[in-house]
Parts: structure tokens; sequence; C-alpha cells
């Protein structure tokens, strides 16, 4: 069965593609979801219509993102822990705890964004990507620091 996605599917296509799929994974997955319509004359149109929208929102949402992205590449973040000897850290620093501190210096940043491989356990300076925009990553520099 030929359908036309109408979103981004893993291992299937992009957002306006015309795939041939199994007649029950169409009707039981996609098209119930609404992920994707019949491959008509008239839905290709409107298919159209909401790509073209979809690319101009994207492209507002990536200018966006660059602009943040500039700002929070100048910023520094400085989270206080309690520590012991040898500088490793009471507890950890998370991505949470990151958006919190950048949450304090007004800027609404996603945690789920942070891309932290692992929580920090450790005092000293650390750069950590934060992916704002799927073609936008930027990274921070972050300070964990002794709590007196």
């Amino acid at each position: 069965m030929e359908i036309i996605l109408r979103e981004d599917i893993e291992k299937l296509g992009t957002r306006g593609d015309v795939v041939k799929v199994a007649a029950g994974y169409a009707r039981n997955y996609l098209l119930p979801r609404k992920l994707a319509v019949a491959a008509t004359g008239s839905n290709k149109k409107i298919v159209e219509q909401e790509r073209q929208a979809h690319l101009r929102r994207e492209a507002k949402a990536a200018e966006e993102a660059t602009q943040l992205g500039q700002l929070l590449t100048a910023l520094t973040v400085t989270i206080l822990r309690k520590a012991g000897e040898n500088d490793h850290l009471f507890g950890s620093v998370t991505a949470a705890d990151i958006g919190d501190a950048l949450a304090a210096q007004k800027f609404t940043v996603d945690r789920r964004k942070i891309q932290l491989e692992e929580p920090i356990r450790t005092l000293g300076d650390f750069k950590v990507p934060v992916k704002l925009h799927r073609e936008v990553t930027v990274e921070i520099s972050l300070q964990v620091k002794r709590e007196e």
C-alpha cells in the first residue's frame, strides 16, 4: 500500500515521502496515529502544503536556537556542591541540576537537551553539550566548586 508520511519516521522516511508499506502496518499503526495518509492526488497537495509550513517553522526554530546558542556559549555556569577529600563530590551533578542553574540565570533549557553522558562526580571545569535544535548543538562551560 502506498502512503504519504506526515511525520518523520525512523527507518521509513521523512515528512512528505511517498513510501510503500504493508497494508496492515498502514491500516493499524500509521493511519490511526495520523502519521501518514493514503497516497491520492488531493492528499499529495495537502501534505505538500503542510511540508512547506513545517519547513518555515523549522527554519524559524533553528534561527532562534542559533541565537540562544550564541548567548549560552558566552555563559559560565557555576554549581556549588559539598565535596570530600580528593575533590570527590557527595552526590553528583546531573542534567537537571544544570538546567536549574541555567533557569536561575534566566535561560530556559529543557534538561533532556543537556547531553551529559554520565553525572559529574568531581570538582572542576567541564564542557557540557546542549542540543538546542536538531542542527544546533553548543557547549556551555560548567564549573563545579566546593561549597563552604
